[in-house]
Order: structure tokens, then sequence, then C-alpha cells
């Protein structure tokens, strides 16, 4: 249960509706109860009144004793009926407050989850698939709440009956009780010994269920990769492979629950019995009644469900603890990059890297080594170079995704760990490499950064990222869904609607990571041109393959193998004639052949 500790706080949180529930529990079983009593007045009445009723064989009083002794039968079905609905109406009230707050804390969870996943750094998702996150918050939280509903309300309903059931046992004859009650410490001892197979395999099962999420949702968001490889059959017997995987661990858990539950009748079975036999040598005594054996048989039905209920109860319990283990893992993780509690900073756009090295935390991978640059409020900083030479991990380090491993990142002279992340981001248009667009018009994609959608600013930004034209040529222009990932979009289009989101804010410093490779050459000069204007005053990083895109810019740094082996301006470096001439030189050729 120490798993489940976590989430002790939402059941204090919610205690006004856990305690009313455990009150209305502990009310209903006593009504429970009281039926057993009625029972057993009932049945000693018909007892006692049948050798009456035969006595006056043959006279006219032996109607009048039928008439009374159906009265009073009629009345106490009456009360027994009456009780029943008593009961029945506080079980409502029981479920309208335990499994409510359930409802709660199943809300309260997942936002806290989400909350935290939100606060994590980028090395976290690097290291972990998407449907791994998803599932820990949608099949993990489910299970949990069903451990603060349905679990903790038959649990709560269980030890009260089993409380009050032998509490009134006991008083109307200790041997027969202590005889009834035999079987439950092999029941317990059952119990216990179940309970760690249980979670074992729960554990699994979620592993497994985790693993086919993932396999789902990574074949789902790469289908149209799936169908041009013709590799369709090939997944069905993937996804057919994992989905035996998960088959085969849930059926060991169901398993052990289809031996469970029989033994636990078995026990109840055997309890009915012992209460029959020694029930019937105590009434031969004259120590009890009829009507006692009959009670102890109705307080033994009213334990049979608790009972059958205890071992999917702790069936809830166990897959609960798996589940909460594994939330727990992540609500445990600490975020790498966390911002200091200071005011936001108004950012002029000085950006200065001073010896900065860095090696990427879950590969290893040193991506750069004692790099150093400055950029002023202004100026355009190209970069260029060689897949893999570091350009895109400079653009991380500016919008402070990591933080550096060696040496010290600075805006405007201050180092970037000590600025206020989230007023220091607000004021940085990024566009990354991989180009993601959300499930929504365009006209919301472009406004992403805004909490009010504003068109005439939105049209603007289409038209500075040249994508407005193709907008309008939508049938539904702006409103137009563009589908996961934006997939009703070319290369090219989502490209510039990426931009469009950048500078729609206006932002003090703006970071192209290769994000023009997908439009063409007479596309981008009116891109860069527009970019030109606005960006006045403004600090501009562009990251990329193409001579042509950066030749323009105020600096040019090459990169090569993590390190800055040439910078200057287009002319400074072409006059040099190193790396970069080289570059210029090989894709001028290029260009030429495909002409």
């Amino acid at each position: 249960m120490k798993d489940l500790a976590y989430l002790n706080k939402f059941l204090y949180k919610y205690r006004w509706r856990l305690i009313p529930g455990t009150l209305f529990v502990v009310i209903s079983n006593i009504f429970s109860v009281l039926t057993a009593q009625v029972i057993r007045i009932a049945f000693n009445l018909v007892t006692e009144n049948i050798s009456v009723y035969q006595l006056f064989s043959g006279f006219n009083r032996q109607e009048i004793i039928y008439n009374i002794l159906g009265y009073g039968l009629m009345m106490f079905g009456i009360l027994v009926l009456l009780l029943a609905l008593i009961r029945g109406l506080f079980l409502f009230f029981m479920r309208q407050t335990i499994i409510l707050m359930s409802r709660h804390i199943e809300y309260d969870l997942k936002n806290v989850i989400y909350n935290h996943y939100q606060k994590l750094s980028l090395a976290f998702y690097r290291r972990h698939n998407t449907g791994d996150l998803m599932n820990r918050v949608t099949e993990d939280v489910s299970r949990v709440r069903m451990y603060l509903g349905p679990g903790i309300m038959y649990t709560i309903n269980t030890v009260t009956l089993f409380i009050i059931a032998i509490c009134f046992m006991l008083t109307v004859d200790v041997r027969l009780t202590i005889f009834s009650i035999l079987p439950l410490p092999i029941l317990a001892i059952t119990i216990y010994y179940v309970n760690n197979i249980i979670h074992f395999r729960s554990e699994k099962i979620q592993q497994r269920l985790s693993a086919l999420s993932s396999f789902v949702q990574e074949n789902f968001s790469g289908i149209r990769v799936i169908k041009s490889y013709v590799r369709e059959e090939s997944i069905r017997q993937s996804f057919a492979g994992e989905s035996e995987n998960y088959k085969t661990h849930s059926m060991a858990l169901v398993k052990v629950q289809a031996l469970f539950f029989p033994v636990m009748l078995l026990l109840v079975g055997l309890a009915n019995v012992i209460i029959m036999y020694v029930g019937g040598v105590e009434v031969m005594r004259g120590t009890i009644t009829a009507g006692n054996i009959a009670e102890f048989i109705v307080y033994l039905n009213l334990l049979t469900f608790p009972v059958m209920s205890l071992g999917w109860v702790t069936s809830l319990i166990q897959r609960a603890a798996a589940s909460q283990k594994r939330i727990n893992e992540f609500l445990h993780e600490q975020p790498e990059i966390v911002s200091p509690n200071v005011d936001k900073h108004i950012v002029n756009g000085r950006i200065s890297f001073d010896n900065v090295s860095f090696i990427y935390p879950d590969t290893g991978i040193q991506a750069l080594k004692n790099v150093s640059f400055t950029a002023e409020p202004g100026q355009m900083i190209a970069i260029i170079g060689r897949t893999g030479s570091g350009k895109s991990t400079i653009a991380n380090l500016i919008m402070r995704m990591y933080d550096t491993t060696g040496g010290q990142v600075r805006v405007d002279n201050v180092p970037l760990q000590h600025l206020n992340l989230e007023g220091y981001r607000s004021q940085v248009g990024f566009v990354p490499q991989e180009v993601f667009l959300f499930s929504d018009t365009i006209a919301n994609n472009i406004a992403f950064s805004a909490d009010v959608l504003n068109m005439p600013l939105v049209e603007q930004a289409a038209r500075d990222a040249a994508v407005y034209q193709n907008i309008m040529e939508l049938e539904q222009g702006f409103e137009t869904l563009i589908g996961e990932r934006g997939v009703t979009l070319s290369g090219g289009q989502k490209q510039r609607v990426s931009i469009a989101r950048a500078i729609v804010k206006h932002p003090q410093i703006l970071i192209f990571d290769d994000c023009l490779s997908a439009v063409d050459t007479r596309t981008e000069e009116e891109i860069l041109n527009n970019l030109g204007g606005i960006m006045q005053g403004k600090t501009s990083i562009i990251i990329a393959h193409r001579i042509s895109t950066i030749k323009n810019a105020d600096k040019i740094l090459v990169m090569d193998n993590g390190e800055i082996v040439e910078q200057g301006t287009h002319d400074d470096l072409m006059e040099q004639k190193s790396v970069y001439f080289e570059l210029y030189e090989k894709q001028l050729l290029e260009e030429e052949e495909n002409v």
C-alpha cells in the first residue's frame, strides 16, 4: 500500500464526502442485520404457533389462529421489505458520496499528472514514448479510480458488515459463532498468498498495455510511410504479436482469479454446513431456537457477497497499486530545466555563447565543443554545416530546452539560467526543424501563442510567411481543419504555417532551425525579405543547409563536428577559400546539374 499512500492527500481533501459515505455504509449494514432479527422472530413465531394451530384441530378457533398467523407473517414481510428499502436508500447515498469522490480525485489526479508532464524537460520526452505517457494518464488513472471508488466502498462495506454481523452472532451463541467463522482464517491466508501473484501479474499487464498503446500510436502517426512501403501485413503481424503478449499476461491473471472465487464460495458453503450441523445440535439441546439458525444463515448469506467481492476488491487494489507505482515513477521525475523565481526580463536580443560545450544526457554524444560567438540586437546570425555538426543543439540551448554541460549562454549579459523561463520564451519565436501542427484550424495554429484569436494579425503573419495565398485557395480558408500533424498540407505549406506561428507574436529573438528546406528558392527569398522588415532591431538566428538562405546574414557561423571552424560575412568567408567556400562551390555545382 506504500504506492497508494500518495493518494491520501486526495482522500483528506474530499474527507467530507468520504466520512458521510462511510457513515451511510454503516447505517445500511445495520438495516441489513436488523432484517435477520426480524426473520428470527418470524421463524420462531411460525414454529411456536404451528403446535397451537394443531391443538385446535377440528375447532372453529383454528381458523382464527390461522388468520392471526397469516396477518403476523404479512406484517413481518412488509417490515423486511421496508428495511430493504431503507437500506437501499442509504446504499444510494453511499454511492453518491464515495463514487463521486473517486471521480473528483480522478479529475484532480489527471490534472496533477498532466501539469507535471508540462514541467518536465525535453530530455524526459526523448527517453519515453508517447504511448506510455498517454497510458499512465488514462488507463493507469482509471484503475486507481476503481480503487478509490468501488475498492474503498466495498472494503468499508465488508469490514463494517463483518463487525456488526459477528457482534450480533456472538450475542446469540458464542460456540456457534466460533464454528461458523472457522473458515475465515483459511480465507485470509488464501487472500494473502494470491495478493502477491495478482500484484506481480498486474504490473506485467500494465507494461504490456503501455507497449501496445505505444505501438498503435506510433503506427497510426506513420501510416503514410507504412502504406508507401506496403508494410501493412508486416505491421498487422507485429500488432497481433503485441496483442498476443498482452492476452497471455491477462489470461495468467484471470486464471488466478478464476481459482480464487470458487475457493471463497467453497469456504462460505462450508460455513453454512457448519451452522446447520452445530446449530441443529444446539436446538436439540434447547440452548437456541430454530429461528436462531435461520438468523445465522441470513447473517452468513449477508457476508457471502462481501466475501465474494473480497477477491475482486483485492484485485482492484493490487492493480491500482501497480498503476499508481507507474504514475509515481513519473511524478517523482524532476525537471532538469527549472525556472528561477524572478521577475520577467524584457529581452533586448543580445545572445552570447562563452566556450559552450554540451553532451546529450540520454546518448552521451558530445554535440558542442567550446563554442563562442555573440549576436547583437538587430543582427541576423546564420549557422551552416553538415548534418550532425551541432546546429540544432545551438537552437535548443538558446531556447533553454537543455542546460549547457560546459561554458555559459547569456542573454543581455545575464546567464540564461537566471532568467524567468516563461517570460523569456514568450519573447522568442522558434520554428523547429521538425514542423508540428495541431489538429485544428489553420488560424488557431498560427495564433497558437496568443490567448485571443486576432485575425488581422494572423492574416498578416500568413502574408509575411508567404502562405496567405495558399490558405485562401483552400475551400474554408483560415478555418480549414488541417488534420493530425498537418497531414492535409504539403511540406512547404506546413513549414510556412509554422513560420507564421513564430512571427505572429513579434518576438524579440527569432530562431529558424532549417525550416526553409521544403520551400523553393523564390518563396524562400520572399520570406527572408519580409523578415528583414519584421526583425528590424531584433535578433535572428537562421540555421540552414543552403547558402542561398544565409548569404545576406550579418554573421555566418560554419559548424563542423560540434565546433565553429569559420565565422564572418559571406564575402569574408568566400575570400578565405576554406570550408564555406567549398560548400558554396559544391551547392553551385549541384544547382547547375539540376538545371
